[in-house]
């Protein structure tokens, strides 16, 4: 399986074009260790593909379908993501006046759209192996990664709880 959520970076916010060309990597996706606090999400991930490879011929004629992704901003989530943020960029020495304002502002932007694996190992689905917490999207330790494909070359920010973020 393979889940997703829309996303802040706080890289994305701090080092803006011209100083950074963020559409230099060519739509390669930025590749995130799962406790990466760095990372935070938008709102609840949602499954966006779900493959057996019991019947993997199945999955490729499900894999050609064009799907439309539609996620509702979590006020709550950012709220405990200015928190984090602040908290992350304080461990990192930052200035608090600095980090306080940084922190709001990456809080409250998109980035773009966050991937992670989920394994089902057993048929009866009690084998289960977890690359971020579930079903919340939460950090936690992983030997897997993270993506996120930057959207754009400068973060869309200004965003609140109940806004829409909607990929096709």
């Amino acid at each position: 399986q393979t889940y997703a959520a829309p996303a802040s970076y706080t890289l994305h916010n701090m080092f803006k074009p011209p100083a950074f060309d963020w559409e230099k990597l060519s739509g390669e996706p930025v590749r995130f260790n799962c406790r990466d606090q760095g990372l935070q999400l938008l709102s609840d991930p949602i499954l966006v593909e779900d493959i057996s490879f019991a019947d993997i011929s199945n999955a490729y004629q499900q894999a050609e379908k064009k799907i439309n992704l539609s996620f509702t901003v979590d006020g709550e989530r950012l709220e405990d993501n200015e928190d984090n943020f602040f908290n992350n960029l304080r461990a990192g020495r930052m200035d608090a006046k600095e980090a306080a304002v940084v922190a709001r502002e990456t809080s409250r932007s998109f980035t773009g759209i966050a991937f992670w694996p989920r394994l089902t190992l057993d048929a009866a689905g009690t084998n289960i192996v977890n690359s971020r917490k579930y079903p919340d999207g939460g950090h936690q330790r992983s030997h897997w990664q993270t993506v996120l494909p930057i959207m754009s070359a400068t973060p869309i920010g200004g965003l609140n709880g109940g806004d829409k973020i909607i990929v096709t």
